[in-house]
């Protein structure tokens, strides 16, 4: 660590009694403890609704959930739109899986004919697949090679000009392409949980929302013992899909 905090990371987890179905919500619970690897105080806000949003945080995640809760979901969403969107908007980066992503898009189309409308925090939306999606994904990104379990009905379209990384295996959004960046919102179909299963991704968003203090981050030695597993997990699922290990 090359510079102290005047108070902990604060890491908000939105809604992650609905939004769990994958242990996504565990994101939050990575990025905390690789911070106090780092010699940071790292907490995690646990968001039910918008009353319970902090007035600062340093990193957001918001998992996936299932079509039962759509609904639900959003509804809580809403209210937190424009205090998400300012947040955003000043850095904080934001994770973003599966039907989480997806709510932050415009909409998402479901197999019914009907439609739940998303809060348009990031551009795209989720349109039905002919199948249920359930399979490895292995994507090529900047941030190395992303590996995981994707789960979802619906391709994601209108995010191609900022996808996550480019697909290797799997399906990812339907075109040959994974997830979305714009600005600090990552959304991805990566379960696992993602940041588990990739910590190259999560300390990139460490190192973004530490910059925005002025601190530099570099990963604790505990992160470099768990990292190897990690990559020995991810190696097991490249060897099933035949792609090189790392």
């Amino acid at each position: 660590m090359t510079d102290a905090l005047t108070d902990a990371l604060t890491i908000v987890s939105l809604l992650p009694a609905l939004l769990d179905t994958n242990g996504d919500a565990a994101n939050a619970r990575v990025l905390a403890q690789r911070a106090r690897w780092a010699g940071f105080e790292a907490h995690i806000v646990d968001v039910a609704d918008a009353s319970d949003l902090p007035d600062n945080a340093d990193l957001i995640v918001i998992g996936s959930g299932t079509d039962a809760v759509l609904g639900q979901a959003r509804a809580a969403l809403v209210p937190m739109a424009d205090r998400l969107r300012q947040l955003v908007t000043d850095g904080v980066p934001l994770l973003a899986v599966g039907t989480g992503w997806e709510l932050l898009g415009v909409g998402i189309e479901l197999s019914d004919g009907s439609a739940v409308e998303g809060i348009g925090l990031v551009a795209g939306r989720a349109v039905p697949a002919p199948a249920r999606i359930t399979e490895d994904l292995a994507v090529k990104s900047k941030y190395g090679r992303l590996i995981g379990f994707e789960n979802h009905s619906r391709h994601y379209v209108g995010a191609e000009a900022s996808p996550l990384g480019r697909v290797l295996a799997g399906t990812g959004n339907g075109n040959g392409q994974e997830g979305l960046v714009m600005g600090d919102v990552f959304g991805t179909h990566l379960h696992g949980p993602v940041l588990a299963r990739n910590p190259g991704l999560a300390d990139h968003l460490l190192t973004r929302a530490l910059a925005r203090r002025g601190i530099a981050y570099a990963p604790g030695a505990r992160a470099a013992m768990v990292d190897e597993t990690a990559r020995a997990a991810r190696n097991q699922v490249a060897v099933r899909l035949k792609l090189p290990a790392e």
